[in-house]
Protein backbone atom coordinates (compact mmCIF):
# COMPACT_ATOMS: atom_id res chain seq x y z
CA UNK A 1 0.00 0.00 0.00
CA UNK A 2 1.28 3.69 -0.64
CA UNK A 3 0.07 6.80 0.88
CA UNK A 4 0.77 9.73 -1.53
CA UNK A 5 0.12 12.73 1.03
CA UNK A 6 -2.58 13.90 -0.92
CA UNK A 7 -4.84 13.54 1.65
CA UNK A 8 -4.16 13.12 5.73
CA UNK A 9 -6.89 14.17 8.44
CA UNK A 10 -5.99 14.22 11.77
CA UNK A 11 -8.89 13.97 13.97
CA UNK A 12 -8.30 16.38 17.45
CA UNK A 13 -6.65 19.67 17.51
CA UNK A 14 -5.19 19.13 20.94
CA UNK A 15 -1.81 18.79 21.98
CA UNK A 16 -1.19 15.87 20.26
CA UNK A 17 -3.42 16.51 17.38
CA UNK A 18 -1.88 19.59 16.58
CA UNK A 19 1.62 18.16 16.87
CA UNK A 20 0.89 15.15 14.16
CA UNK A 21 -0.32 17.78 11.72
CA UNK A 22 2.71 19.77 12.53
CA UNK A 23 4.97 17.11 11.40
CA UNK A 24 3.13 15.95 8.43
CA UNK A 25 2.50 19.48 7.34
CA UNK A 26 6.87 20.15 7.64
CA UNK A 27 7.07 16.70 5.71
CA UNK A 28 4.91 17.97 2.38
CA UNK A 29 1.80 16.55 3.02
CA UNK A 30 -1.62 17.72 2.73
CA UNK A 31 -3.70 17.68 5.82
CA UNK A 32 -6.91 18.20 7.17
CA UNK A 33 -7.18 18.97 11.15
CA UNK A 34 -10.33 18.17 12.06
CA UNK A 35 -12.03 19.42 15.69
CA UNK A 36 -15.58 19.99 16.45
CA UNK A 37 -14.55 23.32 18.33
CA UNK A 38 -13.46 26.03 15.79
CA UNK A 39 -11.88 28.11 18.78
CA UNK A 40 -9.35 24.73 19.49
CA UNK A 41 -8.82 24.66 15.61
CA UNK A 42 -7.48 28.43 15.74
CA UNK A 43 -5.63 27.95 19.15
CA UNK A 44 -3.75 25.12 17.41
CA UNK A 45 -2.83 26.67 14.23
CA UNK A 46 -1.21 29.45 16.80
CA UNK A 47 0.66 26.79 18.34
CA UNK A 48 1.99 25.01 15.55
CA UNK A 49 3.10 28.71 14.07
CA UNK A 50 5.14 29.24 17.63
CA UNK A 51 6.28 25.68 17.38
CA UNK A 52 7.74 26.63 13.81
CA UNK A 53 9.05 29.73 15.33
CA UNK A 54 11.21 27.82 18.21
CA UNK A 55 12.32 25.03 15.50
CA UNK A 56 13.68 28.37 13.25
CA UNK A 57 15.45 29.91 16.61
CA UNK A 58 17.22 26.69 16.89
CA UNK A 59 17.78 26.33 12.93
CA UNK A 60 15.91 23.26 12.79
CA UNK A 61 13.44 25.03 10.14
CA UNK A 62 13.42 28.23 7.88
CA UNK A 63 11.01 30.83 7.62
CA UNK A 64 9.93 29.48 3.94
CA UNK A 65 9.61 25.84 5.33
CA UNK A 66 7.03 27.56 8.14
CA UNK A 67 5.25 28.93 5.37
CA UNK A 68 5.32 25.66 3.10
CA UNK A 69 3.76 23.85 6.00
CA UNK A 70 1.28 25.97 7.50
CA UNK A 71 -0.44 26.25 3.36
CA UNK A 72 -0.48 22.42 3.71
CA UNK A 73 -3.28 22.35 6.64
CA UNK A 74 -6.17 23.32 6.53
CA UNK A 75 -9.19 22.82 8.91
CA UNK A 76 -12.64 21.44 9.58
CA UNK A 77 -15.36 21.69 12.19
CA UNK A 78 -17.44 18.86 10.13
CA UNK A 79 -15.69 15.12 10.45
CA UNK A 80 -17.40 13.54 7.46
CA UNK A 81 -16.05 16.71 5.68
CA UNK A 82 -12.80 16.27 7.01
CA UNK A 83 -12.18 12.72 6.49
CA UNK A 84 -13.95 12.36 3.04
CA UNK A 85 -11.24 12.42 0.51
CA UNK A 86 -8.39 10.76 3.41
CA UNK A 87 -5.69 8.38 2.60
CA UNK A 88 -4.75 8.01 5.93
CA UNK A 89 -6.79 9.74 9.06
CA UNK A 90 -5.05 9.43 12.39
CA UNK A 91 -7.25 10.05 15.92
CA UNK A 92 -5.71 11.82 18.70
CA UNK A 93 -8.81 12.63 20.67
CA UNK A 94 -8.88 12.63 24.56
CA UNK A 95 -7.67 8.88 25.75
CA UNK A 96 -11.51 8.03 26.35
CA UNK A 97 -12.96 4.40 24.90
CA UNK A 98 -15.95 5.34 24.82
CA UNK A 99 -15.13 8.23 22.43
CA UNK A 100 -12.88 6.54 20.23
CA UNK A 101 -14.92 3.75 19.73
CA UNK A 102 -17.67 6.78 18.32
CA UNK A 103 -15.34 8.33 16.32
CA UNK A 104 -14.08 5.19 14.56
CA UNK A 105 -17.70 4.35 14.09
CA UNK A 106 -18.20 7.49 12.19
CA UNK A 107 -14.67 7.24 10.51
CA UNK A 108 -15.29 3.87 9.17
CA UNK A 109 -19.15 5.27 7.59
CA UNK A 110 -17.62 8.59 6.03
CA UNK A 111 -13.72 7.88 4.96
CA UNK A 112 -13.22 6.15 1.77
CA UNK A 113 -13.01 2.52 2.15
CA UNK A 114 -9.20 2.29 1.21
CA UNK A 115 -8.40 4.52 4.34
CA UNK A 116 -6.01 3.29 6.67
CA UNK A 117 -7.72 4.57 10.11
CA UNK A 118 -5.19 4.92 13.01
CA UNK A 119 -5.37 6.00 16.67
CA UNK A 120 -2.93 7.64 18.74
CA UNK A 121 -3.94 5.88 21.90
CA UNK A 122 -1.31 5.39 24.44
CA UNK A 123 -3.39 2.69 25.99
CA UNK A 124 -6.66 1.62 24.81
CA UNK A 125 -6.71 -1.63 22.63
CA UNK A 126 -6.80 -1.57 19.03
CA UNK A 127 -8.49 -4.63 18.72
CA UNK A 128 -11.30 -3.33 20.72
CA UNK A 129 -11.27 -0.12 18.51
CA UNK A 130 -11.23 -1.45 15.28
CA UNK A 131 -14.26 -3.28 16.62
CA UNK A 132 -16.10 -0.49 15.78
CA UNK A 133 -15.57 -0.80 12.09
CA UNK A 134 -16.22 -2.84 9.40
CA UNK A 135 -12.73 -2.62 8.09
CA UNK A 136 -11.02 -4.17 10.74
CA UNK A 137 -7.75 -5.35 8.94
CA UNK A 138 -7.23 -1.55 8.06
CA UNK A 139 -6.90 -0.34 11.65
CA UNK A 140 -3.25 0.34 13.32
CA UNK A 141 -2.53 2.09 16.77
CA UNK A 142 0.27 5.07 15.66
CA UNK A 143 1.34 6.61 18.95
CA UNK A 144 3.08 9.54 18.84
CA UNK A 145 5.55 10.74 21.67
CA UNK A 146 4.82 14.26 23.05
CA UNK A 147 5.78 16.92 21.70
CA UNK A 148 5.28 15.25 18.84
CA UNK A 149 7.73 17.97 16.80
CA UNK A 150 10.61 16.96 18.69
CA UNK A 151 10.56 13.27 20.11
CA UNK A 152 11.32 10.74 17.22
CA UNK A 153 9.63 7.55 18.36
CA UNK A 154 6.21 6.41 17.20
CA UNK A 155 5.26 3.42 18.54
CA UNK A 156 3.04 1.35 16.26
CA UNK A 157 0.52 -1.34 17.55
CA UNK A 158 -0.87 -4.14 15.50
CA UNK A 159 -4.55 -4.89 15.91
CA UNK A 160 -5.45 -8.33 16.67
CA UNK A 161 -6.57 -8.52 12.51
CA UNK A 162 -4.48 -5.86 11.14
CA UNK A 163 -3.07 -6.55 7.89
CA UNK A 164 0.62 -7.16 7.11
CA UNK A 165 0.84 -4.56 4.44
CA UNK A 166 -0.97 -1.70 6.81
CA UNK A 167 1.47 -2.20 9.08
CA UNK A 168 4.70 -1.95 6.52
CA UNK A 169 2.57 1.13 5.13
CA UNK A 170 2.77 2.80 8.50
CA UNK A 171 6.41 1.98 8.92
CA UNK A 172 7.16 3.14 6.06
CA UNK A 173 5.37 6.54 6.59
CA UNK A 174 6.79 7.07 9.99
CA UNK A 175 10.22 6.61 8.55
CA UNK A 176 9.30 9.69 6.05
CA UNK A 177 8.59 11.76 8.96
CA UNK A 178 11.54 11.39 10.51
CA UNK A 179 10.39 9.25 13.05
CA UNK A 180 11.63 5.64 14.66
CA UNK A 181 9.08 3.43 14.43
CA UNK A 182 8.88 0.30 16.75
CA UNK A 183 6.05 -2.04 16.17
CA UNK A 184 4.30 -4.14 19.42
CA UNK A 185 1.41 -5.81 19.72
CA UNK A 186 -2.07 -5.17 21.36
CA UNK A 187 -2.05 -6.10 25.26
CA UNK A 188 -2.96 -3.54 27.77
CA UNK A 189 -0.56 -0.42 27.75
CA UNK A 190 1.75 -2.06 24.70
CA UNK A 191 5.03 -1.46 25.63
CA UNK A 192 5.68 2.29 26.37
CA UNK A 193 3.16 3.00 29.11
CA UNK A 194 3.54 -0.80 29.97
CA UNK A 195 6.73 0.11 31.32
CA UNK A 196 6.03 3.37 32.10
CA UNK A 197 3.33 3.45 34.26
CA UNK A 198 4.27 1.31 37.25
CA UNK A 199 7.73 3.02 37.43
CA UNK A 200 5.51 6.58 37.69
CA UNK A 201 3.15 4.93 39.96
CA UNK A 202 5.85 3.20 42.45
CA UNK A 203 7.80 7.01 42.34
CA UNK A 204 4.33 8.35 43.70
CA UNK A 205 4.06 5.28 45.79
CA UNK A 206 7.25 6.31 47.65
CA UNK A 207 6.44 9.67 48.42
CA UNK A 208 2.89 8.62 49.59
CA UNK A 209 4.82 6.32 51.78
CA UNK A 210 7.05 8.64 52.90
CA UNK A 211 10.00 7.18 51.58
CA UNK A 212 11.57 10.26 49.94
CA UNK A 213 10.37 13.30 48.79
CA UNK A 214 9.39 14.93 45.42
CA UNK A 215 12.61 16.55 44.56
CA UNK A 216 14.79 13.30 46.20
CA UNK A 217 13.15 10.90 44.51
CA UNK A 218 12.99 13.05 40.47
CA UNK A 219 16.82 13.37 41.38
CA UNK A 220 18.02 10.06 42.07
CA UNK A 221 16.41 8.80 38.62
CA UNK A 222 17.81 11.73 36.64
CA UNK A 223 21.42 11.40 38.20
CA UNK A 224 21.11 8.11 38.77
CA UNK A 225 19.47 6.35 35.41
CA UNK A 226 20.31 9.01 33.42
CA UNK A 227 16.81 10.08 32.73
CA UNK A 228 16.45 13.09 31.08
CA UNK A 229 12.89 14.48 33.82
CA UNK A 230 12.42 12.20 36.93
CA UNK A 231 9.18 10.21 36.95
CA UNK A 232 7.17 12.79 39.08
CA UNK A 233 8.22 16.18 36.96
CA UNK A 234 7.20 13.59 33.77
CA UNK A 235 3.72 12.25 35.29
CA UNK A 236 3.00 16.27 35.95
CA UNK A 237 3.62 16.60 31.84
CA UNK A 238 2.08 13.93 30.75
CA UNK A 239 -1.51 15.20 32.85
CA UNK A 240 -2.08 12.59 35.98
CA UNK A 241 -5.50 12.48 34.73
CA UNK A 242 -4.16 10.91 31.52
CA UNK A 243 -1.48 8.56 33.95
CA UNK A 244 -4.70 7.18 36.11
CA UNK A 245 -6.77 6.26 33.20
CA UNK A 246 -3.92 4.43 31.40
CA UNK A 247 -3.16 2.50 35.00
CA UNK A 248 -6.74 1.71 35.22
CA UNK A 249 -6.41 0.14 31.86
CA UNK A 250 -3.63 -1.70 32.84
CA UNK A 251 -5.25 -2.92 36.47
CA UNK A 252 -8.34 -3.98 34.53
CA UNK A 253 -6.55 -5.75 31.39
CA UNK A 254 -3.96 -7.83 33.47
CA UNK A 255 -6.03 -7.94 36.74
CA UNK A 256 -2.67 -7.39 38.58
CA UNK A 257 -2.64 -5.35 41.92
CA UNK A 258 1.27 -4.51 40.84
CA UNK A 259 -0.46 -2.13 38.50
CA UNK A 260 -3.46 -0.38 41.29
CA UNK A 261 -3.27 3.31 41.42
CA UNK A 262 -1.19 4.80 44.27
CA UNK A 263 -4.50 6.63 46.23
CA UNK A 264 -2.04 9.66 46.78
CA UNK A 265 -2.24 9.82 42.49
CA UNK A 266 -6.11 9.15 42.77
CA UNK A 267 -6.86 11.92 45.43
CA UNK A 268 -4.97 14.33 42.97
CA UNK A 269 -6.82 13.63 39.97
CA UNK A 270 -10.01 13.75 42.28
CA UNK A 271 -8.93 17.69 43.60
CA UNK A 272 -8.11 18.82 39.76
CA UNK A 273 -4.31 18.37 40.40
CA UNK A 274 -3.66 17.25 37.16
CA UNK A 275 0.02 19.07 36.44
CA UNK A 276 1.53 21.22 33.98
CA UNK A 277 -2.43 21.24 32.64
CA UNK A 278 -4.16 22.67 35.23
CA UNK A 279 -0.87 24.62 37.06
CA UNK A 280 -0.10 21.92 39.93
CA UNK A 281 0.60 18.24 40.08
CA UNK A 282 3.80 17.77 42.64
CA UNK A 283 5.23 20.89 41.04
CA UNK A 284 3.71 24.49 40.70
CA UNK A 285 3.68 25.95 37.72
CA UNK A 286 3.29 29.74 36.26
CA UNK A 287 3.30 31.31 33.25
CA UNK A 288 6.79 32.44 32.62
CA UNK A 289 8.92 30.41 35.58
CA UNK A 290 11.38 27.45 34.33
CA UNK A 291 12.53 26.93 37.57
CA UNK A 292 10.76 23.90 39.52
CA UNK A 293 9.13 24.74 42.77
CA UNK A 294 7.76 21.90 44.45
CA UNK A 295 3.82 21.68 45.91
CA UNK A 296 3.56 23.35 49.26
CA UNK A 297 1.37 19.94 49.64
CA UNK A 298 4.65 17.81 49.46
CA UNK A 299 6.70 21.07 51.20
Amino acid sequence: MIITGSCISVIGAGTMGNGIAHVFAQNGFKVILVDVSLTQLDKAIQNISRNFDRQIAKGLATEEQKKTALANIKVESNLPEGVKNAELVVEAATERTDLKLKIFEELDKYAPKSAILASNTSSISITKIASATGRTDKIIGMHFMNPVPVMKLVEIINGYATRKEVTETIVSLSKQLGKVPCVVNDYPGFIANRILMPMINEAVYSLYEGVAGVTEIDTVMKLGMAHPMGPLQLADFIGLDVCLSILKVLYDGFGNPKYAPCPLLVNMVTAGKLGVKSGEGFYIYTPGNKELVVSPRFS
